[in-house]
């Protein structure tokens, strides 16, 4: 018996942030970039569930973190086609990359930890888990993610990762607004670090610095945002996985903050 469906309008924003308009938007997304064929392709059986539900059950999977065996019988369907769903849906609702930054636009990065069970990536970080590092660039005017880094290990500092994740270079051209992390990279634009001897700051670069973290806080306000997805809290699935669903989460924060 099926107890959570998209027909039911009260479903939809508990588990997608969504309201039921802009839900109904993500379905047709869904359904042009692929969503109603079958996974691999072949003549076979439709699904059980239509798309709109298909859509919810990854959405509530990555809200709540359950696990497949509890959150199939949710959708009155089994842990194998759970799993399905998860491994078809999933990639359709990536966030797509920008091709190109507009000039006047400023970006804001960091990095967050998201722990991770699968070692294959994952490494001991300073949260004491193992954990993966995760780029977020958003746009420092709409507060949107523009852009995510491809996952490395949680042991490696950000300066490291901003080049190797690639995400310098999705982010080239216009500014980019970091924390004093990201030391190395003289196109970043970070707060002014104290003088080696200990001497204060003058008064004009405190008040800089002042700025910048006020600017720089929205990041982590959509770090925060996007672990209202629970899945990037304590990350069960292979970690190969992981890059498409932060693309998927980013993606519905941006549709869920848009409206």
């Amino acid at each position: 018996m099926q107890v959570i469906s998209a027909a039911d309008p009260q479903w939809i924003f508990p588990f997608t942030g969504l309201k039921p308009t802009r839900f109904r938007r993500l379905v047709r997304l869904v359904a042009q970039r692929g969503g109603d064929r079958i996974a691999d392709g072949r003549p076979g059986r439709p699904w059980a569930l239509s798309l709109p539900d298909r859509v919810l059950l990854v959405a509530a999977y990555w809200r709540t973190n359950l696990t497949l065996r509890q959150i199939g019988p949710l959708f009155g369907v089994s842990y194998s086609a759970a799993y399905r769903v998860i491994d078809t849906i999933g990639p359709l609702l990536a966030l797509a990359p920008a091709k190109r930054r507009p000039r006047d636009q400023i970006a804001i990065v960091d990095g967050t930890l998201i722990p991770t069970r699968d070692h294959t990536l994952a490494a001991p970080s300073k949260n004491y888990r193992y954990s993966t590092n995760l780029q977020v660039a958003i746009d420092a005017d709409t507060r949107l993610v523009i852009a995510l880094g491809d996952l490395q290990p949680g042991n490696r500092h950000d300066t490291i990762v901003y080049k190797t994740s690639g995400i310098k270079d999705r982010l080239a051209g216009p500014p980019v607004m970091a924390d004093g992390g990201y030391q190395g990279h003289p196109e970043v634009i970070m707060p002014y670090r104290k003088p080696a001897d200990g001497q204060p700051l003058p008064e004009w670069k405190e008040e800089l610095n002042r700025v910048h973290r006020k600017v720089r806080a929205r990041v982590e306000h959509t770090l925060a945002g996007m672990k209202t997805w629970k899945i990037l809290r304590d990350y069960r699935r292979q970690a190969r996985t992981l890059g498409v669903t932060a693309a998927g989460i980013a993606h519905l924060y941006n549709i869920s903050r848009a409206g």
